[in-house]
């Protein structure tokens, strides 16, 4: 597939120049010293707990993120817990049920995937939530690629690549947690640092999932350090200005809709603005599609792209937005297409606005398009 460069006619104009000068002086240093900057992120705490709870979910550091997710070798190593299943899930969860377990996790990821080896090593590497984990769950890994058998709760039978894709697994890693009832309770896509992550283990563990969004469950369990940026959200040049009028559903629109879900004293939305969003090739790239901020906390007035009135708040708590920044693509017509709810750098951040650029997802699912 021909690089960004050549497939678009290059943007001008004052914030496109403003951004070239950003990046020739390089990336780097805003990424580390955005690191350094990063204040504690405590609380998301639940309201109910006992013994065995996470005291607190813990906090945001530099160490919890993933700076670098260039295409190279990697080594993953899972944890030697995880369970070596006959991948007969309903025979899992009765496995798990027994043992007084509240359900499995299927852990979908591939080979030299960064964000996979981020799991292992910053997630699943911490000692509270692998002992946490273990103690709620029975953790089955399966590869996107791969051709093994797997049958699931219903009883239906397939690859686990023709199972990745039935699960809409597109991207890695991507965590599929099933109750001992066999019903989904919660999916994954992405990396999330371990704060968020213990978060996600509580919603399910501790049955939150059973009687409230995990959108809810963050939003009331959060309690917010001072803010990073001061001054609120992040603004850009190619960010469309108020009202935002996003109606695609009775006149289709010529160039897709990219939304960005926001909140203040939101330590990785300024990580993702110091840092993809200033390259360039990110930059060219956002030049062709209409692109929206919106902050989940605000009832800020919108049109919907299906022509729903409501606000930027319950916009966001219908689409059960948990993670900021979440950035929701919409094509033409006002579909949704694809999500990015989870820590992202540049090299997924790029690939994927390409293939909503080129209609990829016409053609194949993510991790199969080229």
């Amino acid at each position: 597939m021909p690089k960004a460069a050549s497939t678009y006619p290059r943007p001008c104009g004052p914030g496109w120049e403003a951004s070239r000068s950003l990046a020739k002086r390089g990336t780097a240093w805003i990424l580390l010293a955005v690191s350094l900057l990063l204040l504690p992120l405590h609380g998301l705490a639940t309201t109910e707990s006992s013994d065995d709870d996470f005291e607190h979910f813990g906090e945001l550091t530099a160490a919890d993120l993933v700076t670098d997710d260039a295409p190279r070798p990697r080594e993953i190593v899972h944890p030697p817990w995880f369970k070596l299943s006959f991948l007969d899930l309903r025979d899992d969860l009765q496995e798990a049920g027994e043992a007084g377990k509240k359900g499995i996790i299927i852990y979908f990821g591939q080979k030299n995937c960064p964000y996979c080896q981020a799991l292992m090593e910053k997630d699943f590497g911490k000692e509270d939530i692998a002992r946490y984990t273990q103690k709620n769950f029975d953790v089955i890994a399966l590869d996107i690629w791969g051709n093994r058998e797997v049958t699931d709760v219903d009883g239906k039978t397939y690859t686990e690549r023709e199972f990745a894709k039935a699960k809409g697994a597109f991207l890695t890693p991507t965590l599929l947690f099933y109750d001992t009832e066999g019903k989904e309770a919660l999916k994954l896509v992405g990396f999330y640092p371990p704060y968020k992550f213990r978060a996600a283990l509580a919603y399910v563990a501790e049955g939150f999932y059973r009687r409230e969004s995990l959108h809810d469950f963050m939003q009331r369990a959060e309690n917010r350090p001072p803010r990073f940026n001061e001054n609120g959200l992040t603004e850009e040049p190619f960010f469309l200005p108020p009202p935002h009028i996003m109606d695609r559903s009775h006149i289709p629109a010529s160039r897709p809709l990219v939304v960005f879900f926001e909140q203040p004293q939101c330590h990785t939305c300024d990580i993702l603005h110091a840092g993809p969003l200033q390259h360039p090739d990110i930059r060219e790239l956002l030049d062709h599609f209409d692109a929206v901020q919106l902050d989940i906390t605000k009832d800020e007035k919108v049109i919907t792209p299906d022509g729903q009135r409501t606000t930027a708040r319950d916009w966001a708590r219908k689409l059960d937005i948990f993670y900021t920044p979440t950035l929701i693509f919409f094509d033409e017509h006002g579909k949704e297409v694809l999500r990015i709810e989870s820590l992202v750098q540049l090299y997924r951040l790029r690939k994927i606005l390409e293939y909503v650029l080129e209609k990829g997802y016409e053609i194949a699912p993510l991790q199969e398009w080229h």
